[in-house]
């Protein structure tokens, strides 16, 4: 595929060509989950958003290295430094060793995936099992002068990093602002400034999870995780870095001043982040309280929801937004959505019963072109849908005999439905997938009796075609009358 993709970089704050830093491989880090509660529609979005740019990049012809961490250890209450472990606290809820906790929302979180289709990444490396790493990363950050240790605890001090280099590139933010809006606290913690962050964290007597360091026993502040693991297995520069907007501060934010302390360098060239799925104009998520998780979602059973909505509907709704947008949850947004994939189904199912004739009236290569021109363009998923409910159209066109297509043409056309629906926007037929995955009894059926109706109406009785015709419908099978006989799909 010929393409020139263009991604919008937060670092530069603009959209700019994509070129790998090795010619034909990718080397791309998102920020994964917090496993200590089951995900939500929140962490549908850059799911889906990072598994469109994984699938688009293959699709362009790219080997990419997709690494999407787990956290399970470091990431306090309060995403800063203050607060329990948020596993570890979990865990003496409910009396379970924290790795239970990881384990188990761990699997929960991979089957969700998998019912929203989204691939597993390449690499996907907890934060507990590289704590060496991370260990190793602090002893550069502090041999470099730009940390200092606090009664077994190790800080990032951002006042020193400032004066070399820029705190708050990625964000926007200056350290005098950050310092206009930080309360310090007179004394009572072991940094320096309050707005000085953890790389390693003593553990409290009753703190669970710990391990040993040349400071203490203790465990690696919640930032540190990804610049070890993400320079560990994509090296010291790499191309692509994802995650959600809210992690822009404080959490990518001390990433590059952590990766640029210890490296002399930050690692990734470009920094793309998805917007919030909201409810009422707030973020969603576990903090606030406010979360619909998928699967209730999926099984229609939170309060807030007017019906179960299926996965594809979940990923469909997702994808209908441009991935920098807002994203708010209504039951009327996700019906839409429903009805939208549906309508885009069956237009693929009919594209394939349509037959072929000696004359193109239509040309296949404007959706190629529509559907790749929005790709390129900062992955413009949005654009990619439209276009297929265009074409959608000239299938239903092509179905009645008011528009024709060559064989050459008509295959050039579903390869490229296939591509861009199945493909790259990651959907999936799921009426046809939940008949496949058992035996179909209801299509022989029907077609036996659509023979028979077809014989009925070739000899003008037209009662029987007319009873075939109503049975079907009170069952709930609607019938379509083309030129050359009948096609049928449920309602």
């Amino acid at each position: 595929m010929e393409s020139k993709l263009v991604l919008y970089n937060t670092l530069s704050r603009r959209k700019e060509e994509f070129e790998p830093l090795v010619e034909g491989r990718v080397g791309m880090y998102v920020c994964g989950p917090t496993v200590y509660g089951d995900p939500h529609l929140g962490h549908a979005r850059p799911a889906v958003t990072f598994d469109l740019l994984f699938r688009y990049l293959k699709a362009l012809g790219y080997k990419v290295r997709y690494v999407r961490n787990i956290t399970d250890v470091g990431h306090l209450e309060h995403d800063a430094d203050e607060g329990e472990d948020k596993i570890a606290k979990k865990a003496r809820l409910e009396q379970l060793e924290p790795m239970e906790v990881a384990h188990y929302y761990t699997e929960r979180y991979h089957r969700a995936m998998d019912a929203l289709n989204v691939e597993s990444p390449s690499i996907e490396p907890c934060a507990s099992g590289h704590i060496i790493e991370q260990i190793e990363f602090v002893k550069r950050i502090l041999e470099a002068g730009f940390a200092y240790e606090s009664n077994g605890s190790i800080y990032f001090d951002v006042e020193k990093y400032n004066r070399k280099y820029h705190y708050g590139c990625l964000s926007g933010r200056n350290l005098e602002d950050i310092v206009t809006n930080t309360r310090e606290l007179d004394g009572q913690s072991d940094k320096h400034h309050s707005y000085d962050f953890a790389l390693w964290k003593k553990a409290s007597p009753e703190h669970i999870m710990r391990w040993p360091s040349p400071w203490s026993d203790g465990f690696p502040g919640w930032h540190m995780e990804c610049s070890a693991m993400s320079t560990r297995y994509l090296g010291e520069r790499f191309d692509i870095h994802g995650g959600g907007m809210d992690l822009m501060f404080p959490h990518h934010e001390c990433e590059i001043a952590q990766s640029t302390a210890a490296l002399g360098h930050d690692s990734a060239r470009y920094w793309v982040h998805n917007n919030m799925i909201t409810i009422n104009g707030q973020k969603m998520g576990k903090s606030l309280g406010n979360f619909i998780t998928l699967e209730e979602l999926f099984t229609g059973s939170h309060r807030l929801l007017a019906q179960a909505y299926s996965p594809m509907t979940i990923r469909f709704f997702v994808l209908q937004a441009h991935y920098r947008s807002t994203l708010d949850f209504s039951n009327e947004a996700l019906q839409a959505a429903e009805k939208g994939l549906d309508r885009l189904m069956k237009g693929i199912e009919t594209l394939g019963k349509i037959r072929p004739s000696a004359v193109s009236t239509v040309s296949p290569d404007e959706l190629e072109e529509r559907c790749r021109t929005a790709m390129d363009d900062d992955l413009n998923s949005p654009m990619v849908i439209s276009a297929l409910f265009d074409w959608v159209r000239t299938i239903n066109q092509l179905a009645d005999g008011t528009q024709t297509i060559t064989a050459e043409d008509l295959e050039k056309l579903r390869r490229t439905f296939r591509l861009y629906a199945f493909d790259i926007l990651g959907l999936r037929d799921e009426k046809a997938a939940g008949t496949a995955s058992g035996r179909d009894y209801v299509t022989p059926l029907v077609e036996m009796l659509l023979d028979i109706r077809q014989g009925a109406k070739s000899s003008k009785d037209w009662a029987t075609s007319d009873r075939i015709r109503d049975g079907l419908t009170a069952a709930g099978i609607r019938v379509k009358d083309r030129k050359d006989g009948s096609d049928w799909e449920l309602e």
